[in-house]
């Protein structure tokens, strides 16, 4: 269906919050003032604004449908009153302006009541009050009126032709000025201002397809250095590369990457080894990676192993075989860390959520769902048992629903808010959502 959501992301501030689904639609979710006579409604996300960002499309030179579904959405700095965000399907991306007005201006009257435009050598005085001007040929000072607000959503740029595979990530520079994108075989910088062209940084297409042996899965700017960029494999590798080293950044500066424990070879290694998401955190020390079982802490400082290893859903690996057949191995789960880079969180199955806290080292199972959604409702945690005995609340990992699956997340800036996209649903939860973990 079109109303699945496909992305979920804050902008720097947390005020807004801004949904992409699979038919084209961008909804943005404004964050109501708190209110002294109903405390409780305090930081309330409603509809702010919806707009279709993406209509579907034919490449008629390969004869292939470009769906409109919106993979990422990535708000830019706010420099003024607007609000500005990209967003992007499998080949297009837009840049989007985000204005309100609350006035509207009344009493132009450069015409007469035929609709012609006066002659302004007949003009001898201005009124300062709306006057009907039938005897005197007389300008009116036009006044504002207030009116009910309106959100409106103006596209300022479209970057059209800059991919040949499917773009999977767009991330915005430091430097406010610059902003890349990667497809499965290359990396382009833009600069905001210019649509025509782009630059490839990165360009991992072998000259014959055949030796092809690993795709781009994801990547991201540094959060306060514009020259450094990562950029994660399907190999389960991440690539973080200087811009000031060379142009065309196909020599990585430093390699990420976990030698494979023998022991836990199978045929399914290389598969659930593929990284599908890489973050920097707020200080931009950290990177968080999640593959198909694990999320990962790397210190940019350490390029052998990463420093934190969490299980998502351990419980899954003996079912790999079946994950496989009916594609869920190939799910591609994102990540997101707080405000202060201390707690983590990522996506399951049955419409869980996982958080980790990095500093006491607990872990917590969470449930988006609608008994949960319910307001000032406290989340309960979940237990998934394999086999053997279980406690009263456990789910049985043989009764895991693998349609019911969160894949996009996303964390206030800072403070205790996520957003969760529960497939057509978005839950949001705050303040208690991390009592099970302090």
């Amino acid at each position: 269906p079109a109303d699945i959501i496909s992305t979920v992301e804050f902008n720097h501030t947390g005020e807004l919050l801004a949904t992409g689904d699979k038919g084209g639609r961008v909804v943005i979710f404004q964050r109501e003032p708190e209110s002294k006579n109903e405390p409780y409604n305090q930081g309330e996300y409603n509809v702010y604004s919806t707009f279709q960002s993406h209509e579907p499309e034919f490449d008629y030179l390969k004869s292939l449908e470009i769906e409109e579904k919106i993979n990422k959405i990535k708000w830019l700095p706010q420099q003024n009153a607007a609000h500005s965000l990209l967003s992007t399907n499998d080949k297009t991306i837009k840049l989007w302006k985000i204005t309100e007005r609350d006035k509207r201006p009344e009493g132009y009257n450069l015409k007469d009541e035929e609709g012609k435009l006066k002659d302004l050598s007949t003009v001898t005085s201005l009124q300062a009050s709306f006057c009907p001007c039938p005897k005197f040929s007389c300008f009116c000072v036009p006044v504002l009126k207030p009116m009910d607000l309106m959100v409106e959503v103006t596209p300022r740029r479209i970057f059209a032709n800059g991919h040949t595979y499917h773009v999977n990530s767009i991330s915005v520079n430091s430097d406010c000025e610059t902003y890349m994108s990667a497809d499965d075989l290359r990396i382009n910088l833009w600069h905001l201002a210019i649509t025509d062209r782009s630059f490839n940084i990165v360009d991992i297409k072998p000259a014959n397809m055949e030796d092809l042996t690993e795709v781009i899965t994801a990547s991201e700017f540094h959060p306060h250095h514009c020259n450094l960029f990562v950029y994660s494999s399907s190999k389960g590798s991440l690539r973080l590369c200087d811009m000031r080293a060379s142009a065309l950044c196909d020599k990585h500066s430093k390699l990420y990457e976990e030698p494979e424990d023998p022991s836990n070879r199978s045929f399914f290694s290389e598969i659930i080894s593929s990284v599908s998401d890489v973050k920097f955190s707020h200080s931009g020390r950290y990177m968080l990676t999640r593959d198909y079982l694990t999320v990962k802490v790397w210190d940019l400082n350490m390029e052998t192993k990463p420093v934190e290893t969490y299980q998502v859903h351990d419980y899954l690996r003996s079912k790999l075989c079946s994950l496989y057949e009916n594609d869920c191995i190939f799910d591609k789960f994102e990540c997101a860390w707080n405000g202060s880079d201390s707690v983590i969180m990522t996506g399951a199955y049955n419409n869980f959520f996982r958080m980790f806290d990095r500093n006491t080292k607990r872990d917590v199972t969470l449930e988006a769902s609608r008994e949960s959604s319910k307001p000032r409702a406290i989340l309960k945690p979940r237990r998934v048992c394999v086999g053997g005995k279980r406690r009263k609340d456990d789910i049985s990992v043989d009764s895991l629903d693998f349609t019911k699956k969160i894949l996009h997340t996303a964390w206030h800036p800072t403070e205790n808010i996520i957003a969760i996209a529960a497939t057509n649903n978005l839950y949001i939860f705050q303040d208690k959502v991390n009592s099970e973990m302090h």
